[in-house]
């Protein structure tokens, strides 16, 4: 495992989300009204609509192609849907965000997109 920064909170919006570009593909950061914050491949399981674009609750994100809601915590999309994204584990370090990553998906840019209020 790697690790890769990706800024501090204050630079997610609240209930929005920024995209981070990678060699395995786009992977989401969320963050909530609570200041907890996911991430998840960039890619709902339904039909691979972009998970950054959707509407970020508690502990989900809605698909924007087709309201498929999707649990930040695993990836998995909630009843009676089925099916799964990949979710990865962020940390915190002095202020600083890093998510965890597999060896070999180096970041290929600086977090791109911020969606969101």
């Amino acid at each position: 495992m790697s690790l890769l920064e990706i800024g501090k909170l204050e630079d997610i919006p609240k209930l929005g989300s920024r995209v981070v570009r990678t060699a395995q593909g786009d992977i989401a950061v969320f963050r909530n009204s609570d200041d907890e914050v996911f991430a998840l491949l960039d890619i709902c399981p339904h039909k691979a609509g972009p998970l950054s674009q959707g509407i970020v609750c508690e502990h989900t994100v809605t698909c924007p192609l087709h309201n498929w809601n999707i649990d930040m915590r695993s990836g998995a999309a909630c009843a009676p849907d089925e099916g799964k994204t990949t979710a990865y584990e962020v940390t915190s370090k002095a202020g600083v965000l890093f998510l965890k990553l597999p060896d070999g998906a180096e970041k290929v840019s600086k977090p791109t997109q911020t969606v969101g209020s």
